[in-house]
C-alpha cells in the first residue's frame, strides 16, 4: 500500500464529520474527543481540533487562476469526481474554484474544483482525462 497520511486542523468534530462523512462519503476511522481519522479515497486523514488557523495565501497561480496555498485533495476517476461535484452542489457548498476543465486539449487536461471544508481548509479535487499524464 502506498497511501499517504495527512494530519490537519479542524474547528470541531461534529462539523468535520458532517463534511467528510455525510457529504464526501468518507468512512470514519478511530476517534477521540480531540481528533478523528477518515478514509479519504484510500488515504488516511487525521483531523485534530485547534483554534489556531493560519491565514491562507492565494499565491498559487495555475492556468491563470489564483489558488489557496496550502491545500490538499485527491485525484479521482471521472465518475467519482462528478459524483462528488453533484453532492457538493446539492449541499450548496460554495466553490472556491468552480468545477472546470484545465489545459483543455493539452497534455495534463483535467477537471478540477476547490472547496473549503467547514473549518476553512481548502481542498482540491482533480480528474485527469488521461491518467498517464498526471506527472507530464
Amino acid at each position: 500500500m502506498a497511501a499517504f497520511h495527512y494530519a490537519f486542523k479542524v474547528k470541531d468534530i461534529e462539523s468535520t464529520r458532517k463534511f467528510y462523512v455525510d457529504i464526501l462519503g468518507c468512512k470514519e476511522g478511530r476517534f477521540t474527543e480531540t481528533w478523528l481519522d477518515f478514509d479519504f479515497f484510500d488515504n488516511q486523514l487525521s483531523a485534530h481540533i485547534s483554534d489556531d488557523f493560519p491565514e491562507l495565501d492565494y499565491c498559487g497561480k495555475v492556468d491563470g487562476i489564483s489558488v489557496p496555498i496550502p491545500h490538499f485533495g485527491c485525484l479521482l476517476d471521472m465518475d467519482v469526481f462528478e459524483r462528488i461535484q453533484k453532492k457538493l452542489e446539492s449541499e450548496k457548498i460554495d466553490f472556491v474554484v468552480k468545477p472546470q476543465k484545465r489545459y483543455q486539449g493539452k497534455v495534463g487536461e483535467q477537471l478540477t474544483m476547490f472547496v473549503f471544508d467547514f473549518s476553512g481548509n481548502p481542498l482540491e479535487f482533480k480528474s485527469f482525462s488521461n491518467p498517464d499524464e498526471i506527472f507530464k
